[in-house]
Parts: structure tokens; C-alpha cells; sequence
């Protein structure tokens, strides 16, 4: 990716880094002093993240939790600031402990300088991981 790549392409090139389980590509995404926050984690969840070592740390084992298979629905809203995006999205696939069935919807705030992700918002729903069971394997 160039440095002039425009914020949703970025956006949705890292999409697809995911879908092809490659961690390293996504967090190569990240400008050094990327910040990844997540303002609706539960207690014992990282609420902030500093720096693209600490995000390549936390995304590390993603691929052997949670196995992505599909972005059926990404809504791409651009701010009046042009380096700012607001993504309305949901990911599909599979937990790979249980067997059972992910799905998780998100909206993220994303900020994108100099073809790089400085900083982004993470609102997902965390009642999804409060019951596993329940929630990831859709058992009762």
C-alpha cells in the first residue's frame, strides 16, 4: 500500500488481510504509534492499545480463536474530516474452539494518516463474549 492510499481502500484492504488470515499484513497496516481502543470491553479485556507492537501482540493468535470466513455487510461513511471514517460492519465465521458460529457486528472509527491507521475505535458488542456457550457455539 502506498502512502497516499485512500482511507477506505485501506479499510477495506485490511478486510481482506483478515479473511486471508494474515495478521502480519494487517498490522503492517498500522503506523508505529497506532492507537486500537475498544471502549465497550468487558472487565479483563484490553480497553487501549499503543503501538503497532502492542496491536501485533493482541491480534497474534486471532486466526486459532476465531476462524473469519466473510464481511457480508461493511457500510463505509466518510467524516468531514477526510482522513476519518466511519465503518458500520458485520464479520461471519467460526469459533474455532467450539465449532460454533461467529458473528459479530461492529462500527469502528477509523483514522488514517499518511496511508497508515493511527487510530481506531472498536465499538463491538462484548455481551457476545460474556456467554460463550451460549453466544459463539449457539447452544443454550
Amino acid at each position: 500500500m502506498s502512502t497516499d492510499t485512500a482511507p477506505a481502500e485501506l479499510f477495506r484492504h485490511g478486510l481482506q488481510l483478515l479473511l486471508d488470515k494474515d495478521i502480519p499484513g494487517w498490522v503492517g497496516l498500522w503506523d508505529e504509534d497506532g492507537v486500537l481502543e475498544f471502549p465497550f470491553a468487558p472487565d479483563g479485556w484490553p480497553r487501549r492499545l499503543e503501538g503497532r507492537a502492542a496491536i501485533a501482540e493482541y491480534m497474534r493468535g486471532y486466526p486459532d480463536h476465531i476462524d473469519l470466513h466473510a464481511f457480508p455487510h461493511v457500510e463505509i461513511t466518510r467524516t468531514v474530516k477526510p482522513e476519518t471514517l466511519v465503518v458500520e460492519m458485520r464479520g461471519v465465521g467460526r469459533v474455532v474452539a467450539t465449532g460454533g458460529p461467529f458473528d459479530m457486528s461492529y462500527i469502528a472509527v477509523v483514522t488514517v494518516k499518511d496511508g497508515r491507521i493511527t487510530h481506531y475505535r472498536d465499538y463491538w458488542n462484548p455481551l457476545v463474549v460474556q456467554d460463550p456457550a451460549t453466544h459463539f457455539a449457539g447452544s443454550n
